[in-house]
C-alpha cells in the first residue's frame, strides 16, 4: 500500500483533491491532501514543504503529488525525506534559483487571455464545489530563489492535462522535455481535472 500526499497549488486549500484521495483508497492505498500555509505571510517555501514533512510523519511507501504552484514545493519534500516517487499533475517546473515571481517570464509562458483559465470543462456543480476552496496566497513564497541546486533523485512522472488553459499543453510539453528530460503522461481535462476526472487521475497516479 502507497500513501499519496496531495499537495494542491497556489491560492486553495487541498479539499478539491478530495474526490482523488477517495478514489486511491477506493484502490486499496491511503490518501492525504495536504494544505499549506499560503494565507500566512511569514510562511515561504521551507515552511510550505515543512507542513507536508509534517503530514507524512512516520510513513512509508510516500508519493508525493503536486499540482500547479505545487511543483515548487514537492521536490523540496523530496529532498528532505524517503519517497518512492513524485507525481507532477499540471504543475510548474521550477529551475535552480528561480524564484516563483520570475518562472512566468523564464519559461515564456503566455496566458490564453480566457476568463476562464482554471475552471473549464467543470460543470456548473463541479466549479461550485471548487470555488469553495479558493483562499488568499501571499506573495511571500514567490520572492525567494528555489533553493535546490539540482532536481532530487527520485523517479518522476509528469501528468499532462490536455485541455488546460492555464498551463497549456503546448507549453508544458516542452518545459517538461527541456527541464525533466521526460516525456509526460497526457489525459483530457482542464487545469482543474481532479474535479472532472477523479477516476482517471488517480488510476494515472497508480
Amino acid at each position: 500500500m502507497s500513501t499519496f500526499m496531495l499537495i494542491p497549488g497556489a491560492g486553495c486549500d487541498a479539499g478539491y483533491w478530495q474526490q482523488v484521495a477517495d478514489e486511491l483508497r477506493g484502490l486499496g492505498h491511503d490518501a492525504v491532501p495536504v494544505s499549506l500555509p499560503n494565507e500566512d505571510d511569514t510562511a515561504g517555501l521551507a515552511e510550505y514543504a515543512d507542513a507536508v514533512v509534517e503530514a507524512i510523519g512516520e510513513r512509508r511507501d510516500v508519493v508525493v503529488v503536486a499540482h500547479s504552484f505545487g511543483g515548487f514545493t514537492a521536490p523540496l519534500v523530496c529532498d528532505r525525506v524517503p519517497v518512492s516517487r513524485m507525481v507532477l499533475v499540471s504543475a510548474m517546473i521550477p529551475s535552480p534559483g528561480e524564484a516563483p515571481g520570475d518562472w512566468w517570464a523564464a519559461t515564456g509562458h503566455e496566458t490564453s487571455g480566457d476568463d476562464d483559465v482554471f475552471y473549464n470543462q467543470l460543470t456548473p456543480e463541479q466549479q461550485a464545489e471548487a470555488e469553495k476552496y479558493e483562499r488568499g496566497q501571499s506573495d511571500t513564497p514567490m520572492k525567494s530563489p528555489w533553493p535546490l541546486t539540482a532536481w532530487p533523485d527520485v523517479p518522476t512522472r509528469f501528468i499532462l492535462l490536455r485541455d488546460d488553459r492555464f498551463l497549456p499543453a503546448d507549453f508544458l510539453r516542452e518545459l517538461v522535455r527541456t527541464r525533466l528530460g521526460i516525456e509526460p503522461v497526457e489525459m483530457g481535462g482542464g487545469h482543474m481535472a481532479m474535479l472532472s476526472r477523479p477516476a482517471e487521475l488517480a488510476r494515472l497516479l497508480l
